[in-house]
């Protein structure tokens, strides 16, 4: 009985001497290693001292998320919910709430996020969110996300999420939007 249609061919080729006795391919090995071993000792470390050298990360390097606001400080998240659900490690979770009279100076849209969870230690970064929404509201920036020793830290709510107000606390998704990156790459060509 045959469960598959490919088959492969296998050959019980003989082994040569050499090949019997493992020697060439110990002495390879040891080559390896030993190659590897003067490389540590005679080049340059790898390893950085974090807190005063920072390594540079690609410019697409997705770290912490952050849910931008708009111009005048409102909240760009409208709670739709296509982040939580383009999320294969369903590691966002919301709860929508309607915006009351005296809000629109805190929300966009007659909806808003009045609970918006991002679980770091399920997320796996990869930007299905920030590619999911609609209105621009979620992006990963290039920040680390602190270590710790407490699972229930890790649990982002929109006190770690949302930028501030004032333009000191933005944080510049520029490189991330690629909107804008059309436009200048339309604008350079013209």
């Amino acid at each position: 009985m045959q469960l598959t249609n490919r088959s492969k061919l296998v050959v019980n080729k003989q082994m040569n001497f050499w090949e019997r006795i493992y020697l060439p391919a110990i002495l390879k090995g040891m080559g390896t290693t030993l190659k590897h071993f003067f490389k540590v000792i005679f080049n340059k470390s790898n390893t950085l001292r974090y807190p005063e050298v920072k390594r540079e990360f690609a410019k697409v390097y997705r770290g912490w998320h952050v849910l931008k606001r708009d111009e005048q400080g409102r909240e760009n998240c409208t709670a739709c919910g296509l982040c939580a659900v383009a999320c294969p490690a369903e590691a966002i979770t919301m709860v929508a709430a309607e915006r009351e009279k005296g809000q629109e100076h805190l929300y966009r849209e007659e909806k808003y996020a009045a609970v918006y969870e991002i679980n770091m230690l399920r997320c796996i970064f990869c930007g299905l969110c920030e590619e999911a929404c609609p209105k621009e509201a979620i992006f990963l920036t290039d920040r680390i996300v602190p270590s710790d020793y407490v699972r229930q830290d890790f649990v982002f709510g929109k006190d770690m999420l949302v930028e501030g107000i004032v333009p000191e606390q933005r944080v510049d998704v520029t490189v991330r939007q690629k909107h804008l990156q059309e436009k200048r790459a339309a604008q350079t060509a013209s």
